[in-house]
């Protein structure tokens, strides 16, 4: 009985990974991702050569979009989902760059729904320690120092990434690629973007803005006081689930990365209740409209 469990196992794993070690194909493609349905519906109306791939569950449709190759995929939301997905795609199939294309919670009181942020670099908010209370006050232990100011309890903190030869990396930002950001900026005054949703319209007609900070974590942010301390801290643009988890993947694998994020909402800093219900489709389009763009004027 133990043989075969052992025998079984041994094949399960040899499976495994034979299938990690086989691609899909050996095109050079350009990865796309959203976070969940609705900003993908776009991307997918978009593509040609429209093939359909399943690994581990996950879809993944390979074609090209304005004549490039390109894979697009649905990350999952929030940071494990991301980090897992972008993960399964450089193990499968032959990435040169990863696009990101979803919405977030604007958090730069000078930016309104409907704007896309194209961040120079993203950082992780919710890797953090969550402090005790003394006395009235939080204090995290002698052997975590933090540099950035804290959220109540909250002391955020880099993540540190596992290196073989160096031991641990600390790393409070992970950089978009350069080459990567200077396309967006060539594109940004180019795209005309949408303003309305059925008969509701926006206060103000959206724009591109390229360069700034962006932040991810595991929550959404609905909160006012919130999204005020996430920019005074990290004189971040926008707030997000997932952007800053497939920066790091990328930055791990050594891959070029960039992130286009349009405003569904304010993070807590709209009046009422959360925008997102109301502009969530603009906000997606927005971000497809942008990322077309971007695609088409990248070199053959």
């Amino acid at each position: 009985m133990i043989r075969n469990t052992l025998l079984a196992l041994a094949a399960t794993t040899a499976a495994a990974a034979a299938q990690t070690a086989t691609p899909v194909d050996q095109t050079a493609r350009t990865a796309v991702i959203s976070a969940f349905q609705p900003e993908w519906t776009l991307l997918q109306e978009m593509i040609e050569d429209r093939e359909d791939h399943l690994i581990n569950g996950t879809a993944f449709v390979t074609g090209t979009l304005e004549d490039k190759p390109i894979v697009l995929f649905l990350s999952g939301v929030s940071m494990v989902n991301a980090a897992m997905t972008t993960q399964m795609a450089l193990d499968h199939f032959e990435i040169e760059n990863i696009v990101f294309s979803g919405i977030a919670g604007g958090v730069d009181p000078a930016l309104t729904v409907g704007d896309v942020v194209v961040a120079e670099e993203w950082s992780q908010y919710l890797e953090a320690v969550f402090a005790r209370e003394t006395d009235g006050t939080f204090a995290p232990p002698s052997f975590l120092p933090t540099e950035l100011p804290n959220y109540g309890m909250i002391f955020p903190r880099p993540v540190d990434i596992a290196r073989a030869e160096d031991g641990i990396e600390e790393r409070q930002w992970f950089p978009v690629d350069a080459t990567l950001l200077e396309t967006a900026r060539k594109v940004a005054d180019e795209i005309e973007l949408e303003d309305c949703v059925d008969q509701t319209c926006l206060s103000k007609a959206p724009s591109v803005v390229v360069g700034g900070k962006g932040v991810s974590g595991q929550a959404f942010v609905d909160n006012a006081d919130f999204r005020e301390y996430v920019f005074e801290t990290f004189d971040a643009q926008v707030l997000d689930m997932e952007s800053a988890a497939v920066a790091h993947v990328a930055y791990a694998n050594d891959v070029p990365f960039i992130a286009f994020r349009s405003l569904s909402d304010l993070a807590g800093g709209g009046e009422g209740e959360n925008e997102m219900g109301t502009f969530m489709q603009v906000a997606s389009d927005n971000s497809a409209a942008v990322v077309k763009a971007f695609i088409a004027a990248l070199p053959e």
